[in-house]
């Protein structure tokens, strides 16, 4: 379950990290697997509303669609829903990327960092061996012009690395992604912030590379320049293809 917030769901016209995710599986990814969660769609600027379906990638099929993530929703907004979504879903793996909205209109890192106790918490009140991959908040054009924000960014991903290790367990393990190799705002984002094409591959190459390191799930992420951005959805093998 892609779990996270405006970097995530993405909006209309986006690939998103996760179909680069969803593509990376079919091709390195021996075992059947399901992507699930209770939403499927992209953010619709133009309403303010998550109702869009216009992937950039029209052969992106629905069932891999699937995820929890929404505009403008962090650790807060996650960690009273997580537990039935785990449950209802039967997720077993979590891919969460949040914090940048928490820090930036709700909580200070003190605040977020317990809001990501509880989130793991109920995760597990509901699924005892759920494993989780954890993203930083990574760099962003707030943080870089604004040097009390990017100081609390900083204490955040110090706690969030403190809670990973702190939680951790055999039977339920935390991972702590790094942040993508070669992230910079000016070509791995479209404004500072949201992913552009290039930055979605950095960012599934980041939860790919956690995932293949410590799991041995897939393989390693594919090295891409940043201009590069073929659509093979349609040429994936279709093993994977019927995760619902």
């Amino acid at each position: 379950m892609f779990v996270g917030d405006s970097m995530t769901i993405g909006s209309t016209g986006d690939f998103t990290w996760r179909y680069r995710m969803w593509q990376h599986l079919n091709a390195t990814f021996d075992g059947p697997y399901r992507i699930v969660g209770p939403r499927h769609t992209l953010h619709e600027p133009a309403a303010g509303v998550p109702t869009s379906t216009a992937y950039a990638d029209p052969g992106f099929p629905e069932e891999a669609r699937r995820h929890l993530a929404g505009w403008g929703e962090g650790w807060l907004h996650m960690a009273p829903l997580i537990g039935d979504m785990v449950r209802r879903h039967e997720a077993d793996t979590l891919l969460v990327s949040l914090g940048l909205i928490d820090l930036g209109f709700y909580t200070n890192a003190e605040q977020t960092a317990e809001n990501v106790r509880e989130f793991v918490a109920r995760a597990r009140e509901a699924a005892p061996h759920v494993r989780a991959v954890l993203m930083p908040v990574i760099p962003n054009v707030r943080a870089a012009a604004d040097a009390a924000f990017g100081a609390e960014c900083e204490r955040f991903n110090e706690l969030l690395a403190k809670a990973a290790a702190d939680l951790s367990t055999l039977h339920s393990p935390l991972l702590l992604a790094s942040e993508p190799c070669g992230w910079e705002t000016g070509s791995a984002t479209y404004d500072g912030t949201h992913p552009s094409p290039w930055g979605e591959r950095l960012l599934a190459g980041a939860f790919a590379g956690a995932m293949h390191q410590a799991w041995g799930v897939g393989g390693p992420y594919p090295a891409a320049g940043p201009h590069a951005d073929v659509v093979s959805g349609g040429s994936m093998s279709p093993r994977a293809r019927t995760a619902p």
